[in-house]
């Protein structure tokens, strides 16, 4: 006979959410519709907490939603004004620590970054732009790596090694040194073994890596954020859909 796991309950914004033993407050929270700000979690593959969006009040200590297992009774905060502005800060130092071309960038109404922007009310970078110079490589025949857009959310890494089992990406260095790097001996994509197939070709959540001779193939009206909001549960199987039909 199988026994179907205890159901507890958290209480997020006042409401009340079941779990199971083993879901993060993530899990937990998307499991019952209930959204919280991310870019670095998806769904099956492990967290690491690095965009610190996720970032909630659980009994008055700041936890990372997506690293932080559910445990009955916690009281959690996460729709609020002090958490959002947080969240808002962190999205404008993402844009400014990168070279963000929004109206010119290929991903632009694709791009859940600029998408997190429009969620929380972010109308200007705020802080000085800081205009890194960084590597792009080209070399590949259908992909390209543009560093210039990358926020080092490290899903690319966990993809390729987790989902695609290749190891094609990692992260080098530490703080404001720290930059995705590919693993080969002279470091470039063109000889690695990654395929436009590969889930680390199609979960960059902004335009850090792109499928080549595919660029704006969606109209403006027809793009993913110009039909649904961020904060929808379950858009990162359309963000894969999308990477799909790009190359299709």
């Amino acid at each position: 006979m199988v026994t179907e796991p205890e159901s507890k309950f958290i209480r997020i914004d006042d409401q009340e959410i079941p779990f199971v033993h083993g879901q993060t407050i993530m899990d937990a929270t998307l499991a019952a519709g209930v959204y919280i700000p991310h870019l670095c979690h998806f769904p099956g593959i492990t967290p690491q907490g690095n965009c610190k969006l996720c970032t909630v009040e659980v009994d008055g200590k700041p936890l990372a939603a997506c690293t932080s297992p559910a445990a009955a009774g916690q009281r959690i905060r996460n729709n609020t004004p002090e958490l959002n502005e947080s969240r808002k800060a962190l999205t404008q130092m993402l844009f400014i620590e990168g070279n963000h071309i929004c109206p010119s960038c290929e991903k632009t109404g694709n791009c859940p970054l600029q998408a997190m922007a429009y969620h929380l009310g972010m109308l200007h970078g705020h802080f000085p732009a800081q205009f890194p110079v960084r590597e792009v490589d080209a070399s590949h025949p259908t992909i390209m790596l543009d560093r210039d857009r990358c926020i080092l959310c490290s899903l690319c890494v966990r993809a390729s090694r987790e989902v695609d089992g290749k190891n094609v990406f990692a992260i080098a260095g530490r703080g404001t040194h720290a930059s995705l790097i590919v693993n080969t001996a002279n470091g470039k994509l063109v000889d690695s073994d990654i395929e436009p197939s590969d889930l680390a070709a199609r979960i960059c959540p902004v335009g850090a890596i792109l499928i080549k001779e595919h660029g704006y193939d969606a109209p403006i009206g027809k793009r993913i954020f110009d039909q649904h909001k961020i904060n929808e549960i379950g858009l990162e199987k359309i963000y894969i859909a999308g990477a799909k039909s790009d190359d299709s």
